[in-house]
């Protein structure tokens, strides 16, 4: 077998080689102990928490301050009588 002389070609078959190392399926060694298991759920829960609270925060509560502003600038009409 020659070795390849065009760098091109070089480059090409290691990439190959490379593309199909990295496509290849490999057994996964995996166990997740109880500690780790809830810790990800855990993590998973403190995060879907913080989304739905900086959600309120940001559209719920300038919401919420346009209304308080609205029913303050209704005014109360005053009685024609006047007190003495």
């Amino acid at each position: 077998m020659r070795p390849v002389e065009n760098p091109r070609r070089r480059h090409a078959l290691t990439l190959a080689v490379g593309v199909a190392i990295t496509i290849l399926p490999v057994t996964a060694q995996a166990y997740v102990g109880p500690g780790a298991g809830l810790t990800a759920i855990g993590t998973m829960v403190a995060l879907l928490a913080a989304l739905i609270l900086a959600v309120v925060g940001f559209v719920w509560y300038p919401i919420k301050r346009l209304m308080r502003a609205g029913k303050a600038s209704v005014k109360v009409p005053e009685s024609t009588e006047t007190r003495k």
